[in-house]
């Protein structure tokens, strides 16, 4: 007891392990960087054994912008922790814009501003009044609180030929208020710096894309934490499969975190992949590692024969 109440709390934003299946939350830059429109749908599952389960969901919609080399797209989020349901809701819309630098060089600016809410089911919670010998009692007059309201804003940029990728971005540089009773605490900062390159890659049928094999990073910090994930992609159409480290050792707050096992079917239009986090930390026991599951919808309105011009594929995996 006397240590709980010596050491401070931290808590951090959802983490995807799939980056790029929800890459409107990883970077606004990516909105619009797709061939014209692109749906997508991102449900985690995080320590199923944990009672009071931690599920994190994300829809967006995005569209390219080609005769303006930019694009566009809207991005919701809902996170939800706890037996008492304590959730957060961003909903966002985003703009980015590709410069070319020269023949091979792209680098594409973006931005996010969005709405952020912070909720509470309080009559789920159980207060110490309602704690007696003969087990908890129904009622209790909770200390009145209000929900939080307020806005934020993100900036990201990546830089990327036809092979190697790389980016950054700053969330919450509005730092939103997070408390309920009005006290002075808000959402700190967070940097991600991602990046990446295909160092195999094999194409047929007229340039068609046929089999890949990529390395990743994705660093992360806020506040008093950070964390460093390294990984493979292996594609040959349809299927791609993937593995990643969470928590480099000497680049985490943490080292040791999870391995990551990934498994997709990509499609012209339709990316469906899982990944499961396996927990190598000494909550291995206890959490159930994560499960996560994307869905994304890429189409187009092109009529038959139809000519126009096309945006640069940025080079990184879709999952």
């Amino acid at each position: 007891m006397l240590f709980l109440l010596s050491i401070s709390s931290y808590g951090q934003d959802p983490t995807f392990s799939q980056f790029y299946s929800n890459s409107l939350y990883l970077a606004p830059s990516f909105a619009g960087a797709t061939e014209e429109y692109r749906f997508a749908l991102n449900y985690r599952n995080q320590w199923p054994s944990v009672p009071g389960v931690f599920n994190t969901y994300s829809i967006s919609f995005d569209k390219a912008l080609t005769d303006y080399n930019s694009g566009i797209g809207v991005l919701a989020t809902y996170d939800v922790a706890g037996s008492g349901n304590l959730s957060t809701t961003n909903i966002g819309l985003l703009y980015s814009y590709d410069f070319n630098i020269n023949k091979e060089w792209h680098i594409r600016p973006g931005i996010n501003f969005k709405f952020y809410y912070l909720g509470l089911d309080i009559g789920k919670l159980v207060f110490n009044s309602q704690i007696t010998g003969n087990g908890t009692t129904t009622s209790v007059n909770a200390p009145p609180f209000d929900n939080v309201a307020d806005v934020d804003f993100a900036t990201s940029a990546i830089v990327y030929n036809e092979r190697i990728w790389g980016g950054f971005t700053l969330d919450h540089l509005l730092v939103p208020k997070t408390s309920f009773y009005g006290d002075d605490a808000t959402v700190p900062i967070k940097l991600n710096l991602f990046g990446g390159m295909q160092i195999m890659k094999k194409t047929r049928l007229r340039q068609k894309i046929q089999e890949v094999l990529s390395i990743a990073f994705n660093f992360q910090k806020q506040q008093g934490f950070y964390q460093t994930d390294l990984g493979l992609y292996y594609y040959k159409n349809p299927l791609i499969v993937g593995l990643w480290y969470r928590g480099i050792p000497f680049a985490t707050s943490q080292a040791g975190d999870a391995i990551i096992g990934l498994i997709g079917i990509k499609t012209a239009k339709l990316h469906i992949g899982y990944s499961y986090d396996f927990t190598i930390s000494n909550l291995i026991s206890s959490t159930g590692g994560a499960h996560e599951i994307s869905l994304i919808y890429e189409f187009n309105n092109m009529s038959l024969g139809q000519q126009r011009k096309r945006i640069r594929a940025i080079p990184c995996p879709e999952f």
